[in-house]
């Protein structure tokens, strides 16, 4: 069986519970990490390939293990090109110059302004370019997100069609070839789900906010580490910034029980589905809402964004258009909630043309519509986690439960930081000795041949000396 290293925090098949999550952080600070991850670990999950996660682990000097114990590395990313990431690129070039495996990169895409302009030039191009020319000498085709990003390397000398292709999403393929928004009847007293970034614009946020008031029961879904922290345990809060967003754990969107924080997707889907609407400034949780089937509002406010709602036809309503006076009512009539399904399947066979290009395996060769999975069966035996609800509305035996588990996982995680330093001292010690016991061996060597040469040094000196007696004996 073939085994094929992944970037990602975590596998669906791991049943991580939210305290060895707020823990360890293995949703990589955003859990909609795990949606696009999701989509890879279930397309390429067969009977002949498994998928290993590396746990964000990123060292160039785990090139040898790697080249060892894997056939493939696989790393999906999101707005990786991005000045904070630079670093990661960096490495990962110097990673993937070392390994001697296939490297793919499924989604990849650029930050980039609202209204990205073509040819512009970014402080992360010199590490772009190398992270790019490494992968491409490891691999057939690099996927990007969507046109900006393809756009982008273009410009940077690399050629579409030939390096690189748009595949939107992997996320968005998640669940097969085709797509199908259920038909809702959205009213004041529909039960709609809300997602929202701190990061956006205060229009955005102010909208947002009062469009939540429009409806008597609604979700709340947030999806930074810093939240899953504040849901499970109560804080600490987010540092105040004074925009309208729940902050505290004090805010009526805690305290009103609204908030729901998913650990996975199955019970990510299974809370969406219940949902009449989404809507919200979240990337993937709005795209969580759209495979899940639910009629879904994204707000682009950013070029990433933007690409991909253009890629995937996503519901939108655009960011920098939103005033004042925007309704969510006059959004929602005007809205064709089923416009991703017209682009889905021809999306689909395009990520699958992709796959096939680099050579990857994939659950739907021999046909576009399996019954089931290699990932749905193993899924099966997972006991996934619930949604988190938020610690201030919870009992206090289950607030006691919450701390406790994040306790033990806090324990575990420093018990293996310090079996890791141990070992690695361990190993130290043992290189040490090795060394000594090498230029020992070298010292020995040394001196034997300095006396082998201090010989050979006198015989030849004693031989010539010989000689320039008998030559002076024969002058007389």
């Amino acid at each position: 069986m073939k085994k094929i290293l992944m970037r990602s925090g975590m596998s669906p098949l791991n049943n991580f519970d939210p305290a060895h999550i707020a823990s360890t952080n293995s949703i990589g600070g955003n859990v909609g990490n795990l949606v696009y991850a999701y989509g890879i670990y279930r397309t390429l999950t067969t009977e002949d390939v498994m998928i290993v996660s590396d746990y964000y682990r990123l060292n160039p000097k785990d090139a040898d293990m790697i080249n060892a114990n894997y056939d493939g590395y696989i790393i999906p990313l999101a707005d990786a090109f991005r000045p904070d990431f630079i670093g990661h690129l960096e490495r990962y070039a110097e990673l993937i110059n070392k390994l001697t495996i296939p490297v793919y990169v499924i989604g990849v895409g650029a930050r980039t302004p609202f209204d990205a302009q073509k040819g512009a030039k970014y402080e992360f191009d010199d590490a772009t370019k190398k992270f790019v020319k490494a992968v491409l000498n490891k691999s057939a085709m690099i996927g990007v997100r969507g046109q900006i990003t393809s756009d982008y390397l273009t410009g940077l000398g690399f050629q579409e069609g030939v390096d690189h292709m748009p595949i939107g999403c992997p996320s968005m393929y998640s669940f097969g070839r085709d797509l199908k928004i259920r038909d809702t009847n959205i009213t004041k007293d529909s039960l709609v789900s809300i997602n929202n970034s701190r990061l956006s614009p205060d229009n955005v946020l102010n909208f947002i906010d009062r469009s939540r008031h429009e409806f008597g029961n609604y979700y709340y879904i947030p999806q930074w580490l810093k939240e899953l922290k504040m849901t499970y345990l109560g804080g600490p809060d987010l540092p105040s910034q004074n925009k309208v967003y729940p902050e505290s754990v004090l805010d009526e969107y805690y305290t009103g029980d609204h908030v729901r924080y998913p650990v996975n997707i199955p019970t990510w889907m299974e809370l969406l589905q219940e949902v009449d609407l989404s809507f919200g400034a979240r990337l993937h949780g709005n795209i969580a809402a759209t495979i899940a089937g639910t009629p879904s509002i994204i707000l682009p406010k950013d070029g990433r964004m933007r690409e991909l709602t253009d890629y995937h036809q996503l519901n939108n309503y655009w960011g920098p258009d939103i005033t004042e006076d925007t309704n969510i009512w006059d959004i929602i009539e005007q809205s064709d909630f089923h416009k991703p399904e017209k682009v889905a399947n021809e999306n689909f066979d395009r990520f699958i043309g992709f796959l096939n290009k680099n050579n990857l395996d994939h659950a739907y060769k021999e046909t576009m519509y399996p019954k089931t999975t290699p990932f749905d069966e193993k899924i099966k035996n997972v006991d996934i986690p619930g949604v988190v609800t938020p610690y201030v509305t919870a009992p206090i035996d289950e607030q006691v439960r919450r701390w406790q588990a994040f306790n033990d996982a806090e324990n575990a995680r420093t018990e293996r930081r310090v079996k890791r330093e141990m070992a690695a001292k361990k190993n130290d010690a043992a290189k040490i000795a090795a060394y000594k016991q090498e230029i020992e061996r070298l010292n020995k060597k040394v001196k034997f041949q300095e006396n082998t040469l201090n010989r050979k040094a006198v015989k030849a000196t004693l031989g010539l000396a010989d000689k320039v007696a008998k030559l002076r004996g024969n002058k007389k």
